[in-house]
């Protein structure tokens, strides 16, 4: 499969959006999402197919329905202009007010009835001809159910009906309305937009011994790059002179500085406060934590909620459904009612048109999705799509990794149990090599706590048994360090087992119990309030599997509050386990599973959401998780929990009071009790107050 990312500048009518999206993914060997906030249309086609042909093809639909829409490939530069909506909005700001004096005149004054017509007819068309010319371009292009199709008949059937005032009047505040509606929509963009500004503008390469300032993107691993304070931190790397305090926020959501000194990782997207810092890149711009978050945010509308699908299929039917309906009103019942007036009927079928458009509900549910996971992303949560945001209010159960989820992850040495024919720093050593070639947690402890260089040439015939333990030659001793079941598989008797809530490592020498090194690790000191919060929150149970000892699980669950627990698993037993557990539960519910990304990515994978634990600069949680939580920090869990309830409340109260209002105003037109004026509200004002009310889906600063 080959990427392409398709800029559509001027692109401002959602429901155009959602047609041209559709008619694209009925190309052949083409998978298109379109996301309306950033004016994007991601194309996904096969390796085989032409992608520049596929282009054209796209311009071509685009240009179907929306002949000004410039469509270009997007640039991986930050985007500057508002694609000229600032000029474009002056020119209909003069149309309106030139437009609006001749309807003033007109209403006014008492003219002849041709010299009203001309007035009404010359404020029509200055108003509203462009409206009148997209719809006359959309009828010659087959497009005949747009809003512009909408407008046109409903405002010229109310000239040839003798309304002049009342089509001059819809037709104004209609443009009136949708000008505030532009601008709404420009409003929520901005404000989603500064909620991942985090994109550097430049970096301070340095050259010998001058620095020159060049775009991210021209920077190469191994380059020294220099960060003054106030500057953004532009590309992953560590540092290798200076100290500072460094700003995470914009990735973690936490306003706690972070410092930074020799030998520590600087990740794009921290911002320098005080200290100068001198960076050894390590990552080029596109493989960046900041390019990933970004890409990450940004492509989240390509995975749609059933919502905003459902949505999508009816505002294709609804529209053409009402057009019909309108015309069935204007023609059976004056042909059926004794009495009844063509003009009268005719003029509560061009209502019915006025109300049918569904753009409140085109652009304010993808708004409100859009609008949580920006949101959510600011709290140091990155939800990779919609459907997942959706998805998070089914959760029935939450099922927890321990090690690095729960609890720190930091491990220490802190006891060593020899037998009696072995010292302490014999089984410190024998652990500590063979350990040496993992990168496990427990295996770094071990090696840390030996302090001694390893010295490999001493190793021989490593063999690792994933999940049990290892199998190694050491100075010609067969030495086998391993949890209790490597222990039993080799029938190696433990004589004095221990009794703790540590991990327990055991050690073999030529197939004689050597003794233990017990491994603690400490609980992270929201994780009960995390679990408590999430159990408020109406989830139905909490489940912990970790690899650890039974007795050592069991204390940390009932410890934490855990409903059940699921002690000694290998890696392959925790899929299973999840299996089971999904087997129990409904058939709409979901399971979250939590771990740390990395170590767990099976279960993540199998899982119906997984949440991958401290993902700052981690690519492999990036990648194997649905969500990631850039902290570390499980009672985000619950924050990303509320997000999702709050998202969805308000996205049903924009779907509820939009068919709600429009049901309402299409009853009142077909019964004559609702103006044209009263239509325009209908359409233009519920649009626009679905806007703000989607907008405040951006504020989670107390979820």
């Amino acid at each position: 499969m080959q990427k392409k990312e398709l800029k559509l500048e001027g692109l401002d009518c959602a429901n155009c959006a959602s047609k041209i999206e559709c008619e694209v993914n009925e190309l052949s060997g083409v998978h298109a999402s379109m996301n309306f906030i950033n004016k994007t249309l991601t194309l996904e086609t096969e390796s085989a197919i032409d992608i520049q042909n596929t282009i054209d093809q796209v311009k071509t639909i685009v240009h179907k329905h929306e002949p000004d829409v410039s469509v270009k490939e997007k640039s991986s530069e930050k985007e500057t202009g508002e694609d000229g909506n600032e000029d474009n909005r002056k020119t209909q700001m003069i149309k309106l007010i030139i437009g609006g004096a001749f309807f003033a005149v007109g209403m006014i004054f008492n003219f002849q009835n041709w010299l009203e017509f001309a007035i009404f007819l010359s404020s029509y068309i200055i108003v509203g001809g462009g409206v009148l010319l997209r719809a006359v371009k959309g009828i010659a292009r087959g497009q005949v159910f747009s809003e512009y199709f909408l407008m046109s008949v409903a405002t010229i059937g109310a000239f040839l009906i003798g309304q002049y005032a009342e089509g001059v009047a819809v037709m104004l505040f209609y443009m009136i309305g949708e000008m505030f509606q532009d601008m709404a929509v420009d409003h929520s963009r901005k404000s989603i937009s500064s909620l991942m500004d985090i994109r550097p503008d430049y970096a301070n390469l340095r050259v010998g011994d001058k620095l020159k300032k060049v775009s991210p993107e021209d920077v190469n691993i191994g380059d020294l790059i220099v960060i003054k304070p106030g500057e953004k931190i532009p590309l992953d790397g560590n540092v290798i002179a200076g100290t500072s305090m460094v700003d995470t926020s914009a990735l973690t959501g936490e306003s706690l500085p972070r410092e930074l000194e020799p030998g520590k990782a600087a990740l794009s997207g921290f911002i320098n406060k005080n200290g100068v810092l001198t960076v050894a890149v390590t990552k080029g711009f596109e493989d960046s934590t900041v390019s990933k978050i970004l890409d990450l945010v940004e492509n989240a509308s390509s995975r749609k909620a059933p919502t905003e699908q459902f949505i999508t299929k009816f505002a294709r039917y609804y529209t053409p459904v009402v057009v019909f309906s309108a015309l069935a009103l204007a023609i059976i019942p004056p042909l059926v009612i004794p009495g009844a007036l063509w003009s009268d009927w005719a003029y509560r079928a061009l209502v019915f048109l006025v109300v049918s458009c569904p753009c409140a509900l085109v652009i304010s549910i993808p708004l409100g999705f859009f609008g949580g996971i920006g949101g959510a992303s600011k709290k140091g949560i990155l939800i990779k799509g919609s459907n997942y945001l959706e998805a998070l209010n089914n959760v029935e159960a939450v099922v927890f990794d321990k090690t690095g989820t729960l609890t720190k992850g930091v491990f220490k040495v802190t006891q060593l149990n020899p037998q009696k024919n072995y010292t302490e720093e014999q089984i410190l050593e024998y652990a500590a090599y063979a350990e040496s070639y993992s990168n496990h947690p427990i295996a770094l402890s071990i090696v840390s706590a030996y302090r001694k260089e390893i010295d490999e040439s001493r190793i021989k015939n490593y063999q690792e048994k994933a999940g049990n333990g290892i199998h190694v030659t050491i100075n010609g001793n067969e030495v086998i360090v391993g949890n209790k079941r490597m222990m039993e598989s080799e029938r190696i008797s433990c004589e004095n087992d221990v009794d703790t809530t540590g991990t327990v490592v055991y050690i073999a020498v030529n197939q004689k119990y050597a003794g233990n090194i017990v491994i603690s690790d400490e609980i992270k000191d929201d994780s009960a309030q995390a679990i408590k919060e999430i159990k408020s929150l109406g989830i139905k149970k909490t489940v912990m599997l970790t690899g650890d000892l039974k007795i050592a699980g069991e204390k940390i669950g009932n410890q934490l509050g855990m409903d059940a627990v699921y002690s000694e698993l290998l890696p392959g037993d925790k899929v299973e386990k999840l299996e089971w557990l999904e087997s129990k539960k409904s058939p709409k519910g979901k399971l979250m599973f939590v771990g740390d990304g990395i170590n767990d990515a099976p279960v993540l994978a199998r899982a119906d959401i997984g949440v991958a634990m401290g993902g700052l600069g981690s690519d492999a949680a990036i990648e194997a998780a649905d969500i990631v939580i850039m902290t570390d920090e499980p009672s985000k869990i619950a924050s990303a929990l509320r997000i999702a309830k709050r998202t969805r409340v308000i996205v049903f109260e924009n779907i509820i009071f939009a068919l709600g209002v429009k049901g309402i105003f299409l009853v009142l037109g077909a019964l004559g009790l609702a103006s044209m004026w009263e239509a325009v509200f209908a359409d233009v004002g519920v649009a626009l107050i679905a806007i703000f009310n989607a907008l405040r889906v951006l504020n989670t600063k107390n979820l």
